[in-house]
């Protein structure tokens, strides 16, 4: 019988070398692979849990709430981010913000929680770096988006300015904001942005058990 000649078992040593080193870069690709895929899981639905409040709004009802008239405002119809209507008299002042090329105000209703924020009314002009004009006085009636401040953090500090003014009357310690013309079932963007982040997040869930299956396979 032929033994194996030296030149012979030294490359089947180093095939047996390469196929054990092939065999732990696959195995560490594979650890890679799941760990991407939960990290990428993890954000979406992150980014998801952040869209829960305009996605609970977009898909509630389109029938405002009536909140009432000065001197006979509804307080048992309060609700969070729901649409709303109310009519009211405008507070002697306001608070202005830039948005984009849009000015926008912020003016209270008298004897009530609530601060309306709408688009500026001819002579409300505002210019950085001035005192802001008083806003129109005349009384009105708007429709939008009902937040108690908690869940306003972006108007914090406007709300708490105009808390300070002294016109205001907070119901039960909140006072409420009314975003003019937020109306449910419009901002069709959101949907599109959350229906992906969903399928990126399910997309991973499948790579993440295919990946894992592979791994236990090759174990």
């Amino acid at each position: 019988m032929t033994e194996p000649s030296p030149s012979s078992s030294a490359q089947v040593e180093r095939d047996l070398r390469i196929a054990e080193l092939e065999s732990r870069l696959a195995r560490r690709r594979l650890g890679v692979r799941p760990l991407a895929s939960v990290m990428a899981i993890a954000v979406s639905l992150s980014l998801l849990l952040m869209q829960r409040r305009d996605l609970a709004y977009f898909f509630s009802s389109t029938v405002p709430l009536t909140l009432g008239v000065e001197g006979e405002y509804r307080f048992d119809a309060l609700a969070s981010n729901r649409y709303a209507q109310v009519h009211g008299v405008p507070t002697a002042r306001g608070a202005y913000e830039q948005e984009g090329s849009g000015l926008f105000v912020l003016v209270g209703l008298r004897e009530s929680p609530f601060v309306v924020r709408r688009s500026a009314l001819p002579g409300e002009d505002w210019v950085r770096g001035r005192p802001p004009p008083p806003p129109d006085p005349r009384p009105f009636a708007v429709r939008g988006r009902l937040l108690a401040e908690d869940d306003a953090p972006r108007y914090r500090d406007a709300l708490v300015l105009l808390r300070g003014m002294g016109e205001l009357q907070p119901h039960d310690g909140k006072v409420w904001l009314l975003v003019e013309g937020e109306r449910p079932r419009e901002d069709r963007g959101l949907v599109l942005v959350s229906l992906a982040l969903l399928a990126f997040a399910l997309l991973n869930a499948v790579l993440l058990i295919k990946g894992l299956l592979r791994r236990f396979q090759g174990a």
